[in-house]
């Protein structure tokens, strides 16, 4: 048989009510459980956050960094002009002897591009590799293959309707 004697409990909010046996057992529990509640939580919290952790990076591309460089000599203005240009050399190309007015940034996709810049030894970036061209420098690029087709994309930021180079005599 149940004990039914009424007890006085004291709430989680600090009030005071009668209670019966079920509500002894009810209590106990919730004891119990708020005394376990912080410890199980502190174990259980960074395997929870690191599963959830886990199920945002599946499914969610993000970018990996290529490549990185302070530069100068960008452009003031108020507003720029950004531009994004492929260039593909046969074998044995190369661009005209030329200067830039702000940096330009080449990646390349496939091949091997050589550059040749004034009062610096020459430069071969792969597929794969990028480099910031400096403003005003003379400079020009070959594809120094006899067989092997270069592609390269071109980032360049200028002043609006500024030329992109600038040939050279």
């Amino acid at each position: 048989m149940r004990d039914t004697r009424p007890f006085v409990v004291m709430s989680i909010d600090g009030d005071a009510y009668r209670s019966t046996s079920q509500s002894r057992s009810r209590h106990k529990l919730r004891s119990i459980i708020l005394k376990t509640l912080p410890r199980v939580t502190l174990v259980l919290l960074p395997l929870l956050l690191a599963c959830w952790a886990e199920v945002q990076a599946q499914g969610t591309a993000r970018p990996d960094l290529v490549f990185s460089e302070l530069v100068s000599g960008m452009p003031r203005g108020e507003k720029q002009e950004v531009r994004v240009l492929t260039a593909n050399f046969k074998p044995g190309d190369r661009t005209l002897f030329h200067t830039h007015r702000s940096p330009v940034t080449v990646y390349i996709l496939e091949g091997a591009f050589t550059l040749e810049l004034e009062g610096r030894a020459p430069i071969t970036l792969k597929a794969g590799q990028a480099f910031v061209e400096p403003p005003n420098v003379k400079m020009t690029g070959y594809n120094r293959s006899a067989s092997e087709s270069l592609r390269l994309v071109i980032f360049y930021v200028s002043e609006p309707d500024t030329p992109f180079l600038d040939p050279v005599n």
